[in-house]
Formats: C-alpha cells, structure tokens, sequence
C-alpha cells in the first residue's frame, strides 16, 4: 500500500514508536486552556554573532514526496529514526537589529526575485540591482529604524512567540516540540535553523510561516526556501530521515480571528464620552471607525493569481463579524499600505484612505496592522507615526493603534492549537503547498510564459485555465514592462556611477 500525503504527522510518529516500543502518542488538551502574560516590552540586543550577509539564490528543484509505509517504519531501511522527535519551524521576514545591518538586510531583501522580479533577459543583474538599491535606500532607512530604537525587535517577539507556543504545546496537549526560528532576509537565515533541525535530530517537522495570509512575496518566497535546500539534501530531508507537513495559511482560523478581534475592542472601548460625541454629526453619525490597514502588493500579482487578496477581505470579514456593527456605532474600511515604486499596488492606498475619511468627518479611529504578528518597521514607523501624523493633519483627532498579536494569549494559544492540529491532520509537504500556490514550477515556464508571471508575481489556489487567461498581459504591457525594467536599471546604473540623483544630470535641483 502507497501512503503520501493522505497520512499525518501523527501516525508517522505513532508508527515509529510502535516501531521501536516508545508508547508514543500526542494527548488531548484538557478542557480549561492554559494563559500567558504578555510581554510588552522585548530587549533589542543581538543575540548571534554576525556572519557574512547571504547573497546566493539557488534554483527551485521539484520533490518526489511519494513514499512507502514499509520504508518509512522498518529498522532496517530507516535506521536513523530511533524515536519520534517533532520539531516546529517558525518562518519570517527577519530585521535589522542595528543601524549597520540595514544595508544587508536591504541587499537580500532586493535580490529576492519574489521581490523584484526582472524579466529572464535581465535576471543576471538582479544581484547589481540590489546592490544599487540598498545603498540608495540604506540612509533613508536606517533614520526610520533609528525612530523606533534603532532596529527591528521582530526576532525578539518571535523568540517569545516560540517559547510560549512550546510551553502551551506541552500544557494542553503533551508535546514535547522544539522550536525554530528561520528568518528570510536577516539572521538567524532559515538556512541555520534547517542545521540546528539535524543537529537536533528531528524527524517529524511542522513548518509554519509567521503569515496569516499566504502571498508568495511572503509565505512563498520562504518556502521556496525551504524546497530549495530540501531538494539539494535530499539524502538529509528525504522521508526516510524527516516527514514534515506546512501550513500554508491561517487567517480563517477562529482562534487567530477571534484574538485580531479581542485587541481591536479594547481600542473600542477606550473611547471617552467625550470623544464619541466629537465623533457624532449629521455629515458623519458613525462615532466610531475600525482601518484593517494590510501590507500592500502590485496589482499584477493578483492578477497572475496570488490568494493574498482574497484572504485579505475574507480575513477582515470573519473579524468584523466579531465586532458592533454600523447600527452599534462602528464602521470597518480596508486599505493597503507600504507600496514602493511606479507600479499600480493594491488599492485603496492607507495614505489616500486616512484623508477621505477625515473629509468625511471621522474623529475616532482604530488602525489594524492586519497583516502582521508582530511589531516591527511597519507597525511601528510607518503607521505609529507616518500614518499618525497623516490622520491629525486630515482632522482625526482621536488615533488609537490596535497593537500586533505579539505574544496575546489567545494568540499563543491557537498558534500551538494549528501544530496540533497540523500533527494529526493529512501533511501537506513544501512542494504540495508550493504547487497549490503555483510557486515550484516557474522555473520549469516557457520563456515567453515566465516573462508574463515574473513581471506580475506567481499563482494562487485553484489555478484554472481562467485564471491563467485573465493573467495573460497583452504584448504592449509586456514591451511597456520591459522597457520600465531596462529603465530602472540604467537609471540605477547612472547614479550609481555618477554618485548623484540622476536629475542633477540635467541640472534640475531636487
């Protein structure tokens, strides 16, 4: 009998304890959940000594994850399983942690090709291209992590995510779990957490990236990661040394929505009186309004099929429904923030919204950062003050921030339930969620067809013969779209080499 991926983690592991005579089996959590303190306030010192920054790109290679049972559970084949050992692999962005690690960051963050991808004939500049960027942009960024402290505290919330989410594992459910950490473009690289995974001996894995929505320019781009290195070591990640299971996203899950929903009323509820009837006029008779505020992403990846949208307004429904509504006295607006370039990102942009609301009279206001777990450059620069200072200047007079999960118990709480549940339910392996998500094959593309999704972003669930034609971009989009891309780079070579901003070529001043 052929068992793929229709068997769980579970039964893998309980099958390697039978195996071997260990008894063992995950319990049931008991009925009244255990709670944790939140922590409001995390060091922001390095806890690992720096290495050289990483700049290589490998290939994605496809996985054959078919795989026997006999081969999996017998001694003499799999004689390195000598007892189920599950570990759990948090995925992220990472962060600078000081004001010299912005470069580096920057520089790995623009040589992803899920961040910036060239078309094929100038991918072989993609790694001058970053270069060019993250030294343009580095000053500028380094000034806005020096206003929150002078680095990203997103390792540091993560750490105590892991440490609360082992904990809750072993209180409610009896498992003993290790936990990982594998940042995409600042250390720990998920690269040293997959090393720390061998040196532990871990052979039954659950990878769940830190994104509640799946987009591959977050959750995708990490587990290309991870197929990447999977692939290259098979001898090492093969199913007969470690079964593993993802979870490609949780944004629907009622424990995670109903938290969202938790720290947005406490906002609510902080509104005075007084501040409800500034709130209340005949231009606007909504005292109180709720601004999901989500990461933004180019348009053309949505239209190439990137669930992140769709999962973006789903999301936000499942927690307004948790919330008063209109004739309780709240209204709910959706925007999207952080878009860079000329492209068209996904509208409505924060910047735009936060002045259209106070034209319309609006005082009260919380902001979501919906998009993030925890706080970081985003939440705390970008919204805490850009966006903050934008809405006292639009007459919103009333700002409140509803925070990330950070380590909100309930949070904690569901984040340990979604491993258990991941243990006992079908395993979906890395190249099944990439495929679901259309990110492994790109490589394997026709060249005309990869130009077309690598200039728009790459698939979503569900990736039908409709879809794939409403992503088709007509020939004079595609020629408009290499022409921008050949532009910006030369753009970016002439000031590079120039040492000053292109329009001083001309003589006009900034």
């Amino acid at each position: 009998m052929r068992i793929t991926r229709r068997r769980t983690l579970a039964a893998y592991c309980l099958a390697l304890a039978t195996d071997w005579g260990l008894g063992f089996t995950p319990s049931a959590p008991p009925s009244v959940s255990h709670s944790f303190t939140s922590i409001d306030d995390i060091g922001r010192s390095s806890r690992h000594p720096k290495a050289t920054t990483k700049l290589d790109t490998a290939s994605v290679l496809t996985l054959d994850d078919d795989v026997s049972f006999r081969s999996v559970v017998t001694p003499s084949v799999s004689s390195d399983l000598k007892e189920p050992k599950v570990g759990v692999l948090l995925l992220n962005l990472g962060g600078p942690e000081t004001g010299e690690d912005v470069e580096g960051f920057l520089y790995n963050l623009f040589a992803d090709p899920d961040i910036i991808r060239l078309p094929p004939f100038l991918a072989p500049l993609q790694s001058l291209v970053a270069l060019l960027i993250s030294k343009r942009r580095a000053p500028k960024s380094r000034e806005a992590y020096d206003s929150i402290g002078g680095g990203s505290p997103i390792l540091q919330y993560t750490r105590a995510q892991a440490d609360l989410m082992t904990k809750s594992l072993k209180d409610r459910y009896g498992i003993d779990a290790k936990t990982y950490i594998g940042m995409r473009y600042w250390y720990p690289f998920t690269e040293e957490a997959l090393a720390k995974i061998r040196e532990d001996g871990i052979n039954a894995l659950v990878i769940l990236p830190l994104y509640p929505q799946f987009s591959i320019s977050t959750s995708g781009s990490s587990l290309r990661v991870l197929q990447e290195e999977f692939a290259k070591k098979s001898d090492l990640y093969g199913p007969q040394k470690m079964f593993h299971t993802v979870i490609p996203s949780w944004y629907d899950r009622p424990g995670y929505v109903k938290s969202v929903a938790n720290l947005i009323q406490q906002e609510l509820d902080s509104f005075t009186p007084e501040e409800i009837e500034e709130g209340t006029s005949a231009e606007q008779p909504i005292p109180k309004h709720v601004l999901f505020s989500a990461h933004g992403v180019p348009a053309s990846y949505i239209e190439a099929g990137d669930p992140y949208k769709a999962q973006i307004e789903d999301c936000v429904e499942r927690i307004k429904a948790l919330l008063p509504s209109e004739e309780d006295g709240v209204k709910v607006h959706l925007s999207f923030q952080s878009r860079v370039g000329p492209v068209e990102w996904l509208r409505p942009y924060t910047d735009d919204v936060l002045p259209s609301l106070g034209e319309q009279g609006v005082k009260n206001l919380v902001v979501v950062p919906i998009s993030f777990v925890s706080e970081h450059i985003e939440t705390l620069e970008e919204i805490d003050i850009e966006y903050r200072e934008l809405a006292l200047e639009s007459g919103i007079t009333n700002w409140r921030r509803s925070p990330a999960l950070n380590t909100d118990p309930t949070f904690i709480d569901d984040m340990a339930d979604m491993v258990a549940d991941a243990l006992s339910e079908p395993s979906q392996t890395i190249t099944e969620a990439c495929v679901a998500n259309n990110v492994g094959n790109l490589e394997l593309e026709s060249v005309s067809n990869q130009l077309e999704i690598s200039s728009a972003g790459v698939g979503g669930v569900g990736f039908d013969d409709n879809l794939a034609y409403r992503s088709r971009m007509r020939e004079g989009e595609i020629f408009n779209g290499r022409l921008a891309m050949i532009g910006i780079v030369m753009t970016c070579l002439l000031e590079y080499f120039s040492g000053q901003p292109l329009i001083h070529l001309f003589g006009i001043p900034n």
